[in-house]
């Protein structure tokens, strides 16, 4: 009788949960038997999308909790500096280094963005830098031109392949351990948050009774509904901003400028621009160019919290008024 062939035990719904809980709570967790995530397929992965899945899914209790003003205010007040914390520190500041700040300030900005549940500051910073570099070509993860609106707006957020922080783009940030923690652990700030939001509930609920305020009621406004927008509003800008607009100057991508999505990312829809010259502070080059979060950094220089804020070069403003009608751009074929 022929002995039984060995094979690879099989991992049961325990270990595989506690597996992706592990994953949740610390982003650079890999497993010695995972494979190089690099060698990975663009795939949608359930795994990453179960935490999507909950944020929009705990929207559809305002059915039940209903709304109060003190709850709306709340949560378009938080859209609004969650979204500054994103577009100036997040975007402006980490990924690009348009201006300078203390090592204080810039953590607190980066606890501030992490409250939104786009990851940690250096996975974020990172990401974008290798989307500047391979912008609307066949390396660039969301590109719209090359994969479509769903994968460039959400898809590649579920895909393992992209969920490590490529740390080679960003040696400049590796340096603050708090920063490197705050990315490692990038749950923590989210759980943070609302747990805050429960308690500013509760104290709502007895503090202003006619109002019509709960806690339940403060929480899905504060955390669901203010994240899930806030996730969105940014997200438009890899899906949108690259198919939709008008195109100033003629950049290696098919980035365009959106009045719009300027409105609703606090100035980012200038992406043409901000294509041409990555490295201003400033993302509306005009004055009719409307960029709250340039207006805001500037309050913020003001008071010394910021300084050396990086203008755009006057050859680049010239080079815009010259320019005539800008021919489309023809992605290399994949």
């Amino acid at each position: 009788m022929n002995a039984p062939t060995a094979t690879a035990p099989r991992q049961g719904p325990l270990r595989t949960l506690v597996r992706v809980v592990a994953q949740w709570l610390d982003s650079d967790y890999r497993r010695e038997d995972q494979p190089d995530p690099e060698t990975l397929r663009d795939r949608i992965n359930w795994e990453r999308t179960l935490p999507f899945i909950f944020l929009h899914a705990g929207c559809l209790a305002v059915l039940w909790v209903g709304a109060s003003w003190p709850s709306v205010l709340a949560a378009a007040l938080l859209y609004f500096v969650r979204m500054f914390a994103i577009t100036g520190f997040y975007h402006r500041y980490f990924s690009h280094r348009t201006f300078r700040t203390s090592r204080l300030v810039q953590f607190a900005f980066a606890m501030l963005g992490n409250s939104s549940m786009q990851r940690g500051p250096l996975w974020w910073a990172a990401t974008h830098r290798h989307h500047h570099k391979h912008s609307d070509h066949e390396e660039d993860v969301h590109s719209p031109v090359l994969r479509g609106f769903l994968w460039s707006h959400i898809g590649w957020l579920t895909s393992a392949k992209n969920f490590p922080t490529p740390y080679q783009y960003i040696p400049d940030l590796c340096k603050y351990r708090e920063l490197v923690y705050l990315n490692r652990f990038d749950q923590l700030v989210p759980l943070l948050y609302g747990l805050v939001m429960l308690a500013l509930g509760y104290g709502l609920q007895y503090l202003l009774p006619h109002s019509g305020v709960t806690m339940g009621q403060f929480f899905i406004w504060t955390f669901f509904i203010s994240t899930t927008v806030l996730l969105h509003g940014t997200l438009f800008i890899n899906s949108l901003a690259h198919v939709w607009g008008k195109r100033r100057y003629e950049t290696e991508d098919d980035s365009r400028n959106n009045f719009f999505l300027a409105l609703i990312t606090l100035g980012e829809g200038w992406h043409n621009n901000h294509h041409r010259y990555p490295h201003s502070t400033r993302q509306g080059f005009r004055r009719w160019e409307i960029d709250p979060t340039y207006y805001l950094l500037k309050l913020l220089s003001w008071t010394g919290l910021i300084w050396d804020l990086r203008p755009v070069p006057e050859k680049v403003i010239h080079e815009g008024a010259a320019a005539a009608v800008i021919k489309p751009f023809t992605p290399e074929p994949r």
